[in-house]
Formats: C-alpha cells, structure tokens, sequence
C-alpha cells in the first residue's frame, strides 16, 4: 500500500509548515485557537498544503497543543494534509482516534539525546516506530507514520554524529513500518557540505521514496542548508512561518529556518512550490498580532522578492 502517493508529489517540492508546531513549542506568548485556525486559512490561501499542527502531548504540561483535535477539524474542513508529534504509546492512541493525517515520530541520532528526549535508548524509539506502524495498521490503515532522525547532522549533547549511524538508523525506522522517514538538524548545528553528504546518501536509500529534511538557523546557515538539500535530492523540506521555533537542548536558538525564505529559494532554483508569495504575507501578519513579544525572521519579508522576477509562485495548484 502507498500511503504517501498524491501526498508528496515527485514533480515539485513540498514545503511543511511546522510553525504551529515546532514554532509553538517554545514560545512566551500563545496563540488562540481562532488565531491558529486563521493562521492556516490565511496559509491555504497562499497554496500552502501541509502542515504540523501540534504535537498529542498531555495539555496540562503542554498548553499549546491542548486544542490539537480543533485543528485537526479546521484541517480536514480546509482539505489540507495535517501531522501530528507522537512522542509515545498514549499519543499515538490519541492519534489514532482522530483524523490526523499523519503521525510523526521520533529517533535521536545519538544515545545522550535520546534518553534526555524521550527516555528510551534508541533501539527502543526504533521499536516504537514498529508499534505506532502496527497499531496504525490495526486501526487506521490510511495514516501515514513518519519516523524523523533527530540530532542527524550533529548533537549539542554529543557532538558531531557519524552519517552512517543516521542511515542506518532511517533504513531500521522503514524497515519497521514507516512510511517515510526525515533528518534533522535539531540543533542548527551543520552547514551545507555536510546537509548535501547526508541528503545524497537518504536519496540512495529511499529510491524513489521521498524524505523530509528538518532544518534550524541557529547558526544562519538555514537557507543554504535547505540549497544544498534541494541540490542532492531532498524535495520535502520542514520550515515555519517566520522562522518561529527553538529546541530546548540549543539555547540560543533562533528558530527553524524560515519558511518565506524556503519559498524564494526553491522557486529561484526553478522548483514549483504552488505557494505566493504575497499572500503568505497575510498569514505572517496574524501570527505576529497573536503572538506579541515573539521574534520573527525572514530576509525575503525584510527586502521583498525582486522586482520583475522571472519567475513568480502563482498560488495553489
């Protein structure tokens, strides 16, 4: 069964907005849950389609995702292709109860992050993949279960992470079940050299198969990073509104690499994205009023795109 065809189409990239996800996770000041569903419908009208929208974690610890099942609503009314963090056995229960479209789990690439994150040796995260496939094909054969490496391009815990082990930890998560597996520079910890080597090997392991990259710009090296991703294979790439978002074991960070910006740069290196530009600009705007105190980034919102382009991202396809 292939879960992932129609979803990620081979002839154009697929940007994920992960603002309302990873961009939340971390931030001072919340959005309402009107807010958020503006956010999105701001967003499908700029022809954005995929997104994480929160994360099944428990609303008393975590009161930003506390209305993930409204969004997953506002989600299937606007026909748009919604995921969802599972960290564990309870949320991928929770997960499957609803109409989430997608469940994304976890994989450190390294031992120290995996037990501070998760608390599970990685073997064991790699179980959970199997258990969160297995359960889903019991229940809800049509989800789709991501599995993401995190920490793949360098660890703030332990250091630099060999890419083989990242490899062979992605082939472990396929070969128990996921349906499609990402990496990501958690930490913003890597430059392009290195984002390229490990995209150009997961092209070699997943064929045909797409794969997600997950970038950070904790260190400005967000854009060109997601350049040289596009350069060796990667057309799924995470990115949020405005750059929001932060890890906890990256203090300083400034977020994830900006989703405006990912936009001007796959459609000047001649990759359709179906998303405008100029409408995204209505969608940055409410999350700024939603979110004040917030820090927001972006050159593209700085300078604008430029003048009489040859070429201009005409919307939804």
């Amino acid at each position: 069964m292939n879960r992932l065809e129609g979803i990620y189409p081979s002839d154009r990239v697929t940007l994920r907005e992960v603002g309302l996800r990873d961009g939340l996770q971390l931030a001072k000041a919340l959005p309402s849950t009107d807010a958020k569903i503006e956010w999105l419908r701001r967003e499908h009208a700029a022809g954005v389609r995929h997104y994480e929208i929160g994360s099944f974690l428990p609303a008393a610890r975590f009161p930003q995702f506390a209305d993930i099942e409204a969004m997953i609503r506002a989600s299937e009314d606007m026909g748009l292709h919604s995921a969802g963090l599972t960290l564990n056995e309870r949320g991928a229960e929770a997960a499957l109860a609803t109409d989430i479209r997608e469940m994304v789990c976890v994989v450190s690439a390294t031992e120290a992050h995996s037990q501070a994150n998760m608390r599970r040796s990685r073997d064991a995260a790699v179980e959970l993949v199997g258990k969160v496939a297995a359960m889903r094909d019991a229940t809800a054969p049509g989800k789709i279960v991501n599995a993401g490496i995190a920490m793949a391009l360098g660890c703030s815990l332990s250091g630099d992470v060999n890419p083989e082990e990242v490899v062979r930890l992605a082939g472990a998560c396929l070969d128990a079940g996921a349906d499609l597996v990402g990496v990501a520079d958690t930490v913003g910890y890597a430059g392009p050299k290195a984002v390229g080597a490990l995209c150009a090997r997961m092209t070699r392991l997943c064929g045909d198969r797409p794969f997600i990259i997950h970038l950070h710009d904790t260190r400005g090296m967000g854009v060109a990073n997601a350049a040289a991703a596009l350069d060796n294979g990667a057309r799924v790439i995470d990115a949020s509104l405005g750059g929001l978002g932060g890890c906890p074991f990256a203090p300083g960070a400034t977020g994830n690499v900006v989703f405006e910006d990912v936009v001007f740069l796959a459609e000047s290196m001649g990759f359709a994205t179906g998303i405008d530009l100029e409408k995204l600009k209505d969608a940055r705007a409410i999350a700024e009023e939603a979110m004040p105190g917030e820090e927001f980034h972006g050159a593209l919102h700085r300078a604008g795109p430029p003048k009489n382009a040859t070429w201009q991202a005409v919307g939804a396809a």
